[in-house]
């Protein structure tokens, strides 16, 4: 089995190894295995998990209910319904999410179409142009 150093799983993830080292204090890496030096070991499996924290709070869960999921998985094939429920609600709270923000871009796009507008109008006074 492949093992990867703090420095490559952070690498890998594009994260820092101090937050792979909060994640791990969190609870949120179990079973981290060390090598003789006392450095973290991350197996393929560790990566695999890891995946699943950063995508989890990548769509904004909470680190507590991240927590409660890895000690879900921890438990074994006797928590799969529970973590099925959670990743259904998980799944609507996200899809509500990006309809709020869909909405709020569009707000947004507003106020840049409305302040190109002003700035190309100011610039054409400021160079002395007529409006065509």
């Amino acid at each position: 089995m492949k093992y990867y150093s703090i420095s490559e799983a952070a690498a890998k993830f594009n994260i820092p190894e101090s937050t792979l080292r909060y994640y791990e204090k969190k609870g949120l890496l179990p079973l981290i295995e060390r090598d003789k030096a006392g450095r973290r070991l991350f197996s393929e499996n560790q990566i695999a998990l890891l995946e699943t924290v950063i995508c989890l709070k990548c769509t904004h869960m909470p680190i507590n209910g991240i927590k409660q999921y890895i000690d879900w998985v921890v438990e074994g094939d006797i928590t799969i319904e529970l973590r099925l429920e959670m990743m259904k609600n998980h799944k609507q709270a996200v899809l509500a999410e990006i309809s709020l923000m869909t909405e709020s871009l569009k707000g947004i796009d507003v106020k840049i179409k409305r302040y190109t507008k002003r700035t190309q109008e100011s610039n054409k006074e400021n160079n002395g142009e007529e409006e065509l």
